[in-house]
């Protein structure tokens, strides 16, 4: 079969193994050309392995990838000419300026020594770092460390970006300045494949996601077709005695007959529903066991609520260590 040139990423089947643990089990992705596609799981789900194949850091075992319309296995060179990866740690010399780490790179990819400063000075600027450029990389903060580890990557702007969790340990303020330097590429033409357990990441820029649980995808879609997925909404309640927390549990599922998650906040709760005609009633029910609700929503359901509702467990809880937040019968039983 031919491969569609459309795509930027094709993959059939991949897999990976270490030993006796199948790291990856069977991936198939078709991921076009333009935007960013998420790949949305658990630490241990599968993510970094799949991108490091894709990369031609790791062979594959079994199944096959194409990206950019090469084969990964039989291409690698002319692959590698055309992606660039970022990894979950900075990959520069610590000891070495900002300045001095682009410009190295720059001379590495063969750009004059002019040249390859008027790119470093230039890319310096545009991820707000200019003031940073004479400082050694050991002392930056964590959110600089990671927009200079992607100005590195695209000193020569490739046609794909792998993202890997490019904002685990930052703070919000850093974290948002990841997200605009992610915008930025894609406005330039640059297609970024982003991993992340992060779920509120993955709905600010991902245009579709794959869902992958221990090492295959168990779903994919745009976020609105992965919420719509899980049911056609959610009731969002805040009591006012977090006390009472578990006697308002008992009565949302006692009539909406459906499990109710208790939130980290001790004061909220949140219901999927599939019949809106019963919400009423149970904010009555509430009412009438003088449990007294400071805020309720009801609308669409969070990617946190379909990541539960698809593995059992929280994004951000590996396989095996139990789910970030719990249903009511679970916290019970």
């Amino acid at each position: 079969m031919k491969p569609d040139t459309a795509l930027a990423i094709e993959t059939t089947g991949l897999i990976k193994r270490f030993g006796s643990n199948t790291a990856v089990a069977g991936v198939d992705l078709a991921i076009p050309s333009g935007g960013v596609y998420g790949v949305l799981g658990p630490n241990g789900a599968g993510k970094t392995t799949t991108i490091r194949m894709l990369a031609t850091l790791l062979p594959i075992d079994g199944g096959s990838a194409r990206v950019l319309g090469h084969d990964v296995a039989r291409e690698a060179e002319t692959v590698r000419s055309k992606v660039s990866l970022t990894g979950q740690f900075a990959s520069l010399d610590e000891d070495l300026t900002g300045t001095e780490n682009l410009v190295l790179l720059g001379r590495l990819y063969g750009y004059s020594r002019a040249a390859a400063r008027s790119r470093a000075e230039q890319l310096l600027d545009a991820f707000g770092l200019e003031d940073a450029g004479v400082r050694q990389v050991k002392t930056y903060s964590g959110g600089m460390r990671r927009r200079i580890d992607i100005a590195a990557s695209i000193i020569v702007t490739p046609e794909l970006i792998f993202l890997d969790e490019p904002t685990t340990g930052l703070d919000p303020r850093s974290r948002n300045q990841v997200w605009e330097i992610v915008r930025a590429l894609v406005a330039a033409g640059t297609t970024v494949l982003l991993t992340t357990q992060y779920l509120d990441e993955a709905d600010q820029l991902a245009d579709r996601i794959a869902v992958i649980d221990h090492g295959k995808v168990i779903a994919e879609g745009t976020t609105g077709e992965l919420k719509s997925s899980v049911g056609s909404g959610a009731l969002h309640v805040r009591i006012a005695e977090p006390s009472r927390r578990r006697d308002a549990a008992v009565v949302l599922e006692r009539e909406l007959r459906v499990p109710v998650v208790l939130e980290s906040d001790p004061a909220a709760l949140t219901v999927r529903i599939d019949d809106r005609q019963r919400v009423a009633r149970a904010l009555a029910a509430l009412d009438d066991e003088n449990l007294a609700v400071t805020t309720f929503a009801l609308g669409q359901p969070s990617l946190d609520e379909v990541f539960l509702a698809l593995t059992g467990h929280g994004a951000e809880s590996p396989p095996g260590s139990g789910p970030g937040t719990d249903t009511f019968e679970e916290a019970t039983s």
